[in-house]
């Protein structure tokens, strides 16, 4: 098991913007995908996942059709599982590759194979950095937070500037 780097902290703290930090920095060692928002008229209507290769996908927003629901949003989970899943399914069979998470919430914890693929990622060689909420919205936050391999970082406004270099420092030392 290689080290897992989980930031945590309120809802627009920063956490995507320190996972964005790293990621450029990781380059292509980084795999995996971002949560952004979506905003119609100044409005929140939705949000997207943004993989480091560049693809999106909604991921849900006020008008979709779903039966997933989230707040007002309803969820694309078959989009969300058809995106990011393989992607990182592929990614955990290279070991030098850091496996980017963000996130592990409410949304995305609605399907069950990102559900399995994030216990399998706890459970392997390669190094990743999460992002969970501060409640433990699901049973695999709980496990995220407590399991051996992971450093867990409190984002604040105080901190953010300096996490990403604390992250990266925290990467490569656990490089193996």
């Amino acid at each position: 098991m290689s080290l897992k780097v989980v930031l945590t902290g309120k809802p627009g703290v920063g956490k995507t913007t320190a996972v964005k930090r790293v990621v450029e920095r990781l380059g292509e060692k980084a795999v995996g995908f971002w949560t952004e928002e979506i905003r119609k008229s100044g409005k929140r209507w939705g949000f997207k996942v943004v993989r480091t290769d560049g693809e999106e996908e909604l991921l849900a927003s006020v008008d979709f059709n779903s039966p997933f629901r989230v707040g007002r949003y309803r969820v694309n989970v078959e989009g969300f599982e058809e995106t990011v899943v393989p992607f990182l399914e592929r990614a955990l069979t290279e070991t030098e590759k850091v496996l980017i998470v963000d996130e592990v919430g409410k949304m995305e914890l609605l399907s069950q194979k990102f559900v399995k693929l994030v216990e399998k990622l706890l459970n392997s060689e390669n190094r990743a950095l999460l992002t969970i909420p501060v409640k433990d919205v699901h049973p695999i936050i709980r496990r995220i937070r407590s399991f051996k391999g992971s450093v867990v970082i409190s984002l604040t406004v105080e901190n953010r500037d300096s996490v990403p270099d604390k992250v990266l420092k925290l990467l490569e030392e656990g490089d193996g």
